[in-house]
């Protein structure tokens, strides 16, 4: 390069998991050499399953129409919005005007560093959960604000520690990040949380965005935060339809609050891209039509894979809650994780996410991913005993 970087780029590396998926595509190739089957990749959580068959259907017949292949508003077509709303009104009892109080997202991650640029200036603090998702604190950098990792811990059921946070220095700290159904723990939220975590943010002027994409995965109770008493007013909320539809790959997801931040969020988005495909926003409008009979098929399945995961667990000795909610199982191992990891990964051409990639508070912990089918994670378990 005849120039440096931004210092930016400094603070952060390049994503585990698009590193790893290099170094599996390696270890097929070798695989392939001496006739062995590819590794099963029970990584990162992309759902392999089909999405609502009328979103198809729309998102089929609408791109064959003349007028929709241009730009789109930057604030997502009406219909969407307003699918969205009714949406949080059917299943968290929530109320959103779709005229200011949503926006459309090319995927929640997107919301992630949007919600960082709009709201961090350099030199500001950000309340990240440890262990938590790495996007988190990769936004935060990039926003050349400083993370402040806060602990979530399973004697507390990977809740906050209110009483530890309350004892923190909180100078400069502006945001701070939720994620309930926990990634990766499984732990599920509660109204008791929400409304700790709104009284936490409201005292201390700290705006709480909470991650919220799992909250249909093997999880009878749907929650949000906006659920709360004037949460809105001190809260955002990201959710998408990457996991409770199936649409991981289409990257349509919505972040919601108060029409002020919503507004402050928008100044940024409309400098980053020029909208979402129209076609795709007409399909999203029918996948968030789902009925119960919808999740209640699709959860049927996470449990049947989740329960061949479970057996993993207990093959490798690990400790794990089976009552967790979400894409994962979560479990503490008493051999380093990473050598674990490692060792699946090239002796049994299994992969299996070492939870360090989430915090050090993820360290003695893997992470088994239920996006794979049932026959995919017999296979795994087989190979993992071979080796064990």
């Amino acid at each position: 390069m005849i120039i440096q970087p931004a210092r930016r780029t400094e603070s952060v590396k390049e994503y585990f998991f698009s590193i790893k998926n290099r170094e599996i595509a390696a270890l097929n190739v070798m695989r392939k050499a001496k006739g062995l089957e590819p590794v099963i990749n029970l990584g990162i959580g992309s759902p392999d399953g089909t999405p609502p068959r009328k979103a198809l259907e729309v998102l089929a017949e609408s791109a064959q129409k003349d007028g929709v292949h241009g730009y789109q508003s930057y604030t997502g077509i009406p219909e969407l919005r307003q699918a969205f709303a009714d949406w949080y009104r059917k299943w968290y009892g929530v109320e959103l005007d779709p005229s200011c109080e949503i926006q459309p997202l090319t995927g929640s991650k997107e919301g992630i560093l949007l919600a960082s640029l709009t709201f961090l200036n350099a030199g500001d603090k950000a309340l990240i959960p440890d262990p938590g998702y790495p996007t988190y604190t990769s936004a935060t950098l990039m926003a050349e604000a400083e993370p402040l990792k806060y602990n979530l811990k399973a004697e507390n059921g990977w809740y906050p520690d209110f009483g530890e946070l309350e004892k923190m220095d909180l100078t400069g700290v502006k945001l701070m990040w939720t994620n309930y159904p926990g990634m990766p723990t499984g732990a599920k939220a509660t109204p008791e949380l929400y409304e700790r975590l709104v009284d936490f943010g409201r005292r201390h002027k700290i705006l709480i965005i909470n991650d919220n994409p799992y909250s249909f995965i093997r999880n009878e109770k749907p929650l949000s935060i906006l659920a709360v008493p004037g949460a809105k007013e001190g809260c955002l909320e990201m959710n998408s339809l990457s996991k409770a539809h199936n649409m991981a790959g289409w990257r349509l997801g919505m972040i919601a609050g108060e029409s002020a931040y919503i507004k402050e969020i928008l100044k940024v988005k409309s400098q980053m891209d020029s909208g979402i495909f129209r076609p795709l926003q007409l399909a999203a409008v029918e996948a968030l039509k789902a009925d119960e009979s919808w999740f209640s098929s699709l959860n049927a399945e996470y449990y049947r894979r989740a329960a061949v995961a479970c057996r993993i667990m207990d093959a490798l000795g690990a400790e794990y809650n089976p009552d967790s909610a979400g894409l994962f199982i979560w479990g503490r191992v008493s051999v380093p994780a990473v050598e674990l990891s490692d060792r699946l990964l090239h002796e049994a051409g299994v992969f299996i996410t070492p939870g360090f990639i989430f915090g050090r508070g993820g360290e003695q912990y893997i992470r088994i991913s239920l996006c794979a089918p049932v026959p995919a994670l017999e296979k795994a378990l087989s190979r993992i005993l071979e080796v064990l």
